[in-house]
């Protein structure tokens, strides 16, 4: 066991969206993701709740539709089988929770 620092275990690539999963369980997964500017996931959906916990900058959110600013230390849940996408209009950096039912 350790103490992990978020912020620090994945880096910004220009041009490009890192990905690092750090849980992959049954019920669920955590993975961390660095958005360079301008970089984002195309709308899809999911059959699970999703958390989106930003670890540094801002991210904008889009459920169903609807866009959400959502900046560092704040969180938005993406609820199971809405649509949604996430958009870096700067740079930012991300804790994804799955959660399974």
């Amino acid at each position: 066991m350790q103490v992990l620092a978020l912020k620090k275990m994945i880096e910004y690539q220009d041009s490009s969206v890192v990905s690092k999963e750090i849980i992959k369980k049954e019920t669920g997964t955590v993975t961390l993701f660095a958005f360079g500017e301008k970089q984002g996931l195309s709308e899809h959906t999911a059959p699970f709740d999703a958390l989106v916990n930003v670890i540094d900058g801002q991210a904008e959110v889009i459920i169903s539709g609807k866009p959400f600013i959502v900046k560092e230390g704040e969180m938005i849940i993406m609820p199971a089988n809405e649509p949604h996408a996430i958009q870096a209009k700067k740079r930012f950096k991300m804790l994804l929770v799955l959660v399974k039912k």
